[in-house]
């Protein structure tokens, strides 16, 4: 199919504010030759007015169900259940393809409908290295929230009892950090996969509110040093998983007399085998941020693991990751032979194979 119109829709989940998309890129893309039309949302970070002023085409929310021609939906986070049949092309992070629970459910809808799954988490170079990311956003995030929770806990009560709402941008976010941190102790954190971009947003915003930092990536993970992992206020998974590794924290490393208490995963892939968190069966979310894990005896440590946090910070996270999506988005109608696009259809085609051979 060549692709000629690109469909913006609105996101169904109510805390997801983010957009692929910025007005000024679907200028762009009109200027290149595409119509791009906009669901309207109320919750999306950027104002329906300003994709209106840039000349998109608006339109009622959930208009991507009905079949159009030479069409491509674009979107971040999972559809609703219906349609049980899709038969346009999709992008978003569908988590679908490390067999998640509901993954064959999901590429159903695509095969019954002979259309593709884009997972832009698959759109990668030859080496297996991601175009488009939120990982910088969610890394920072994430560190946020455990900052957010170490500190006012030593108040007597966590900043993160409350529902979360997010932050207009990222100097409040630091305001509010400072604010609550101001006069208590500083924790001692390990970042795991703290050479990536998630990594790196983890430790600038750890670093800043002076946290001290012990960064781990994929050589210290071959042969976990669990003693290590405890000794440590917080840990931070900001791996990028493909497959089954030795798992960074078990059950039975919560052991009493042991320092770590914060456990942040941003990863946040509990259905999938490739878990490397593997102490929690679900994620935690807006309204109820953390959990209270048990471990051996009395030992326990508060679990984070929400699985949008670039939508805490939405206008930055929609900046970042539309300036690196749009130069893929321009060469949509030759995805055939644009390497984002090859690599993401092989993706699908792969998961697609086994779930036939499954």
């Amino acid at each position: 199919m060549t692709i000629k119109t690109i469909w913006l829709r609105s996101e169904s989940r109510p805390t997801e504010r983010r957009t692929p998309l910025l007005a000024n890129g679907a200028k762009e893309l009109m200027e290149a030759g595409y119509r791009v039309v906009v669901e309207r949302s109320d919750n999306r970070i950027i104002d329906n007015g300003e994709f209106e002023a840039a000349g998109c085409e608006m339109v009622d929310a959930g208009g991507w169900v009905n079949n159009m021609e030479d069409t491509l939906i674009l979107g971040l986070k999972e559809l609703p259940d219906e349609p049980a049949v899709i038969g346009n092309p999709h992008i978003l992070f569908a988590h679908a393809y490390k067999e998640q629970a509901g993954w064959k459910e999901t590429l159903t809808r695509f095969v019954k409908g002979n259309a593709d799954l884009l997972d832009i988490e698959y759109m990668t170079r030859e080496n297996g290295v991601r175009y488009v990311a939120f990982g910088y956003r969610a890394g920072y995030m994430g560190a946020a929230l455990s900052l957010l929770h170490w500190f006012s806990k030593q108040k007597d009560a966590s900043y993160l009892d409350n529902t979360l709402q997010p932050f207009d941008d990222a100097d409040i976010l630091d305001a509010t950090i400072a604010k609550i941190g101001e006069g208590v102790s500083k924790p001692k954190v390990l970042i795991i996969g703290a050479l990536g971009r998630c990594g790196t947003g983890a430790a600038d915003i750890y670093e800043r509110h002076g946290a001290e930092v012990t960064k781990w990536d994929y050589e210290e993970t071959q042969n976990i040093d669990r003693e290590a992992v405890n000794d440590h206020d917080i840990l931070i998974n900001c791996a990028f998983i493909k497959s089954k590794v030795d798992p960074f924290i078990r059950l039975e490393d919560l052991k009493e007399g042991t320092r770590l208490s914060i456990v942040t995963d941003v990863g946040c892939d509990p259905f999938s085998d490739f878990n490397p968190v593997p102490i929690y069966k679900a994620p935690t979310s807006w309204d109820k941020a953390y959990d209270v894990i048990q471990g051996e005896g009395r030992k326990t440590v508060d679990l984070i693991a929400i699985d949008n946090l670039p939508s805490l910070l939405p206008r930055e996270s929609s900046e970042e990751f539309a300036d690196l999506m749009l130069p893929h988005l321009k060469v949509l109608n030759n995805r055939e032979n644009e390497q984002p696009w090859t690599s993401a259809k092989a993706a699908f085609d792969d998961a697609v194979d086994r779930m036939n051979q499954s």
